[in-house]
Formats: C-alpha cells, structure tokens, sequence
C-alpha cells in the first residue's frame, strides 16, 4: 500500500478526541490500517467486526508487526485484551474509520491536499480514471490514480486490491501523493464505496458520471436501489460540480437532481439524438482502427478538439470526452489541453479491450468486461475494425449477480460468429453450473449459433485460436488486467493476457514478447 513516507506523528488521545472514542493512553501514531498484514510500525489497527470473525481477533499479530494502538468496538476491547495495545473504543470503527484516518493523514477538505476528480458509473469509470492520469500528464501535470486495476503515483504504479481503496488506504495514498507533490489525483469510485464508506467526508473536486447498466442487483437487488447508492456523489456535501454523460438514461435523472453546477456531454451513436442535441459537450468518432479511435469533442464558445484515444470504440471516446470536460471543469486551461492533446491521447487503460495479438494473424484482445452492456459495446467495437469473424470468450463471476447472466450469454451471441463458453472467478460456486446455465441462456437465444463449452479458460483460449485465421478477431470478456483466478477462497496466479500469448505462438501465429507494459512508460 502507498503511505508517506514521512508520517506527522499525532497523539492516540487527541484522535480519541476527534472522533469521540475513549482512549487514556498519549501513545504516538504515525499510520492507520485495517489490515494487520499491511500493517507498519507506528500503526492504529482498525479491528471490525465482519460476517464470521472480529478483527480484533489478528491484535496480537498486529502489535507483532508494530501497531501502536488499536481501534474498535466493546466487543474487539475484550478480544484484544491480551496484546496489550492500549484500545481507543468507539461504537462504531466502520463508521469513524474516514474521519480517523483523514486526522491521522491530515487529508481532510481543510488541509493540503491534490485536486480530487473522481468516477463513477457502471461501465467505463476505470478506463475514465486511467485516461484522466494520462492526459494530465500529458499536460505537464504531476498526476496520480486510483481504479481496480492500479494505484498510480507520480509515474509509480502497484497493483490494486479493491477498486475503491478502504479509507485508511485512500488517505495513506493521498498523502503519499502530497510528498510527490502530486497536483491531480483522479480516482475510480464504486457504489459499494459509498453505501460501505469508504468515501466519508471526501470532498471532490470533480465528480464524473459514465452510466448505469444492469450490474450489482447481488448487492443492490433492482436498478433503482443502485441508482440510490451513486446519487449521493452529486451532493453538495459531497462533490464541488459534475460532469454527467447522457448516454445512458440514468444520466439525465442524475443531471436533473444533482445539487450542483452540472456539464453534461453526449456521443453521438450511444445517446439517444435527444440527448445528444441537449448535451453541453458532443463526441463524435471520426475514425476506427485497431490502434486506436479518433474523435471530435465540441463544446460550449465554439471550443473544438480533434484527437485520437489509443482504445477502439465509441465508448472508449466517449470515456476520453469525459475526462477532458473534467479537466476543463477542474480550471485547466482549454488551450493548453488543446494543443498537448491534438497529436493523440498517449494514455495507458490495462486490460480494456487490450490487442495482444501480433501483426500477422487473427488479432486478439482481453477485456475487463463482465456486463451485458458492455459486451454489446466491445464487441460492436471489435466487428467495426476486424473483416472477419469475431468469436467471443467469457465466463460469468460465480457468488455474485446471477441476474445478469442470460443477458450475458444472449449479447454475446448477438455481437459475435462463435461463442466460447469457460470459466472465470467460480469462487465458491460449481464452475461446471455457472457454464451450464450461460450456455442453456445461449441456446435459448439460438439453437443454431455455433457455440463450444470449455473448461478451463487456458484450454479454451486454445480452442478459440484454432477457430480463426488471418483477419478474425478475439475477444476475451472478463479477466482483463486481473493476475488471478478465485477458485474457493483462493487466489491463484493467472494471467489472460499471457495465455493469449502464448496460444497464438502454439499456433504458428505472431504474437509480441510481451503484453503487460505501459508503453507510455511502467
């Protein structure tokens, strides 16, 4: 986890103080975390009750590992009682956690910290967040990220746990950004972020919208709940103004009952005409290659941008429209945006609709895609740019919504020739049903689309190499930039993007030496 790496000391009973605990104790703290395995000397350990174990049952680990103290509830004082770390009590450790960990930091509103931009959505939001971090470089902008796949400062990358941060770790970041005088720090922010709060008391600078598709009813049970769980973002007592793109309904709902100054944008192709007609920005794909998506962005004054986003489809313009209408939002200058980005958008977005294939043979990508609207998407995308066939290979997320799962199988029959049916995360789910219910959905759909089940995933990229030639097309919905399979509570080592790799070579096909690296700079 990215911390400071000069921590301000500050004193167990004043943070007592500040978020009404009981503490006696003057101990010196320099650091805050949930985790007892990521935890540094100098540490409060945050113990919470979860669904099967207390926190405070890993104490004497923690005070091991060097904890100063420990936060937590009645329940976790008596838990704890034994490692001898003197015990700030609250009611409730969850709900103070942002409030402690912004005192510990000194990353609250008040203090000294980067401009905040952040995304949310269903689809699109990490790839917006991945965009923003490289067009503010591309600016001259020291910048920094955080999304599902990365967290990202000043040009220093590490691999990613949840999407959104926990608060002691969003704020240990934000720190951590301010030493490496970090100007803009663009976050990926989840619904489950805010209805578990991890986002308590951030202000953000900027707030952007993408959309909101079928995803989360595990968590959320219906569309209108889910809608509940993101309009909190475009409160006043939350965000500073928004940027809401139109393409998909919900964004008017959201543009309407927002509390704040809103700009709103649209694409043409994805919005209804409607929306497009009444959008304050319009993105307008000029041209669609394998390397890339040129568009046109125009907005208010008559402000006009010709660019290119290095990621095919409309969607991933519109994604690139709405990072720079956040940028114009955050006061950056128009023309200095203008003229670093005219030549191209040289950004990094890992493991969204990825080409790792070479440049002779069927072309390949991996894509993080695991929702129905965005397999309708990619794969418009992938057909738009590929004059052959277009074979499809996915599997569904075992223990979460299996509401989605039909949609899944019928849009991914819909865009493509041949479906591939495999496994992704089982969990602790049969991978053997999940497969059986994603093909029954398929053959509902059409008996006759030419349809292959295989188990596991490195078997079936293997089968769906040997299903195209030169001028086919790939694409591989759901692991993206991941590096792991859950399979029953463990994560094993995994990567996509390499066996894809690897399967091309087997095959006799060019594939590059490697498929990882940020080419604009790891």
């Amino acid at each position: 986890m990215p911390r400071p790496e000069r921590p301000t000391p500050s004193r167990l009973i004043d943070l007592a103080a500040r978020i009404g605990g009981t503490c006696s104790s003057d101990a010196e703290v320099t650091g805050i975390t949930v985790s007892s395995n990521d935890l540094a000397p100098g540490d409060v350990f945050v113990a919470i009750r979860g669904l099967n174990r207390h926190g405070a049952e890993f104490a004497e680990t923690a005070a091991e590992n060097g904890a100063s103290a420990i936060l937590t509830d009645a329940e976790g004082a008596e838990i704890a009682r034994g490692s001898g770390l003197p015990t700030l009590v609250v009611d409730d450790p969850r709900g103070v956690l942002s409030d402690a960990a912004m005192a510990v930091y000194r990353t609250g509103p008040d203090d000294d910290i980067p401009l905040l931009l952040a995304t949310t959505g269903t689809n699109g939001k990490t790839s917006v967040t991945h965009l923003l971090e490289g067009m503010l470089t591309q600016i001259g902008v020291v910048a920094g990220a955080s999304t599902s796949a990365e967290r990202v400062v000043a040009g220093e990358r590490v691999v990613a746990g949840l999407t959104s941060p926990e608060p002691s770790e969003l704020h240990a970041l934000i720190a951590r950004m301010r030493e490496r005088e970090v100007e803009a720090f663009a976050v990926e922010v989840s619904a489950q972020a805010v209805t578990r709060r991890r986002v308590e008391g951030v202000i953000w600078d900027v707030m952007g919208f993408t959309n909101l598709t079928h995803e989360h009813f595990d968590d959320y049970g219906d569309m209108e709940t889910y809608y509940q769980a993101k309009a909190p973002l475009f409160r006043s007592d939350r965000s500073k103004r928004a940027v809401i793109s139109l393409d998909s309904t919900p964004g008017e709902r959201i543009a309407a009952e927002a509390d704040i100054p809103v700009t709103t944008i649209a694409t043409l192709g994805i919005a209804t005409l409607d929306a497009y007609a009444r959008a304050d920005w319009k993105v307008e794909v000029t041209s669609e290659a394998q390397s890339g998506t040129g568009f046109r962005l125009t907005g208010p004054d008559g402000r006009v941008l010709s660019t290119t986003v290095p990621v095919i489809g409309a969607h991933m313009a519109a994604n690139a429209g709405l990072g720079i209408v956040m940028m114009c939002e955050a006061g950056y200058d128009w023309d200095r945006i203008r003229a670093a980005l005219a030549d191209g958008i040289r950004a990094w977005v890992p493991g969204r609709t990825q080409l790792v294939s070479g440049s002779v043979g069927p072309a390949v990508y991996v894509d993080f895609g695991h929702t129905p609207d965005a397999f309708v998407k990619t794969l418009a995308a992938v057909r738009r740019v590929t004059p052959g066939r277009v074979v499809m290979l996915f599997g569904a997320d075992g223990d979460r919504d299996t509401t989605k799962r039909y949609d899944m199988s019928r849009t991914a029959l819909e865009g493509s020739d041949i479906t591939v049916i495999t496994d992704h995360h089982p969990r602790f789910e049969d991978a053997a049903s999940i497969r059986r219910t994603l093909v029954e959905a398929a053959r509902d759909v059409d008996p006759d689309h030419e349809l292959h089940e295989v188990s596991p995933p490195e078997a079936a990229i293997v089968t769906a190499v040997s299903l195209v030639g030169e001028g086919d097309a790939i694409v591989w919905c759901g692991p993206g930039h991941q590096n792991y399979r859950d399979i029953e509570g463990t994560q094993w080592g995994y990567s996509a993007r390499e066996l894809a790799r690897r399967a091309l070579i087997d095959a006799g096909w060019d594939a590059p030496d490697r498929v990882w690296p940020n080419p604009y700079g790891d």
